[in-house]
């Protein structure tokens, strides 16, 4: 079934399996998806949300068991999941854990791939590009899934996410240290997913999508380069370019949905659904050309848009954005941190977000991104021990579904 632009929405939420005592890595989502099933199976209905395996053997994917049109109840349900896989997890010395990036992974040690259902595929993947980079193995993050019906809400949804993209990371970061290291980067996620499939560069492109505005157009230009460039090393035929297309947003023709992919995961759904709800209301306002008219928000290259997204991948919410005739398409007139791009976008559509989500965002705005807050809290050269102190609190703000807050801010949005 096809739904119109903002009608439902699917979101994915990918979680990491850790034990207890020290956060270590435990590849055991099989073990989780037998406890809740009976029988090992990759994919379990739970009600309204579905748990799936993913590439790797120690992440586990929640998601919208179709889609949904109620967000506002969307974050407690999910977090009601997190605390049953939680609770199948404690007699396993195990849990659940937040965030886009384990801070102390060492892939080349703790990569598992799925050995079940669907691993000749993953199995390719790994002989192709090698799983076992942070860019495979260690990026957990959340998708959304936004639906259009036709070309023409193809085109004005794909131009609206297109022109969003490269400012997400500035609001959504949160995988500043790999390795027990920072790494020099808020959203070290998205640096390691712009190059983890550079043998086959065809597939990410340069993240942002290129200037596709029809089902036609996209197989031409984007699909049939990738079905060229993968049939050396697929000599079976099993991958499907739906699946290969990597772009920080990827039509899912399959579906009639637009899969956004550039969002971290933050440390509780609350956070998560809040900052889906917000791109929502942004990406309404772009559709409806309230900002900027249709033409013009087609005529932006890809390669533009990158270079925004570069510097915001390294900074995040602090990140200087130039581009002058870039801020014009949100009425700003000169150079600016990319919170406050947010911050004013925030003003327009606050009225039409939920209190509770608000709550969230505004924790954001006022104390940057969850990878600002992280740093703050380790400080400039942490040990490991103070590394998995900060992260076993962001396993309980997960499980008490939770913003984690670092120093006491003045607020800049203050309740009326």
């Amino acid at each position: 079934m096809s739904y119109h632009l903002f009608e439902v929405y699917g979101i994915e939420l990918e979680y990491m399996l850790v034990r207890k005592a020290d956060l270590s890595v435990n590849p055991i989502v099989d073990q989780l998806l037998t406890k809740k099933h009976g029988s090992l199976t990759s994919d379990v209905e739970n009600g309204a949300i579905e748990w799936s395996n993913e590439l790797v053997a120690h992440v586990v994917e929640m998601k919208t068991n179709g889609p949904t049109a109620d967000l506002e109840h969307l974050g407690s349900l999910f977090a009601d999941n997190v605390r049953e896989m939680n609770a199948l997890l404690a007699d396993l010395d195990t849990e659940l854990l937040p965030t886009a990036a384990h801070p102390l992974m060492n892939p080349e040690r703790d990569m598992k791939l799925w050995q079940h259902s669907y691993s000749k595929i993953y199995a390719l993947y790994h002989r192709i590009f090698d799983c076992r980079g942070h860019g495979w193995s260690n990026v957990q993050s959340m998708h959304i899934n936004l639906p259009f019906y036709d070309d023409e809400e193809f085109e004005r949804l794909h131009a609206a996410v297109r022109l969003l993209l490269p400012i997400i990371p500035g609001l959504c970061a949160s995988s500043p240290v790999f390795e027990g290291k920072f790494t020099g980067y808020k959203d070290a996620r998205m640096q390691v997913y712009k190059t983890n499939q550079k043998e086959i560069p065809q597939m990410t492109g340069k993240v942002i999508p290129e200037q596709v505005f029809s089902r036609g157009d996209y197989f031409e230009k984007i699909f049939k380069p990738i079905n060229e460039a993968i049939k050396p090393y697929d000599t079976e035929n099993i991958l499907d370019h739906h699946f290969l297309n990597s772009r920080g947003a990827i039509a899912r023709f399959d579906r009639h949905a637009i899969e956004i992919r550039v969002i971290d995961l933050q440390e509780c759904p609350k956070a998560d659904v809040a900052i889906a709800v917000f791109l929502v209301e942004v990406l309404k306002v772009l559709v409806s050309e309230e900002l900027v008219s249709l033409e013009d928000q087609k005529k932006w290259h890809e390669d533009e848009l990158f270079e925004i997204f570069d510097e915001v991948v390294k900074d995040a919410e602090d990140s200087i954005v130039n581009d002058l005739p870039y801020l014009a398409l949100f009425d700003l007139h000169k150079p600016v941190v990319v919170k406050e791009i947010w911050k004013k976008l925030y003003l327009r559509v606050k009225e039409n977000i939920c209190e509770n989500y608000r709550e969230a965002i505004e924790v954001i705005l006022d104390q940057g991104s969850l990878s600002t807050r992280i740093l703050r809290s380790l400080g400039p050269e942490p040990s490991e021990e103070k590394i998995r102190e900060v992260y076993m609190e962001l396993g309980r703000c997960l499980q008490e579904n939770r913003m984690f807050l670092h120093l006491p801010v003045e607020p800049t949005f203050r309740k009326n």
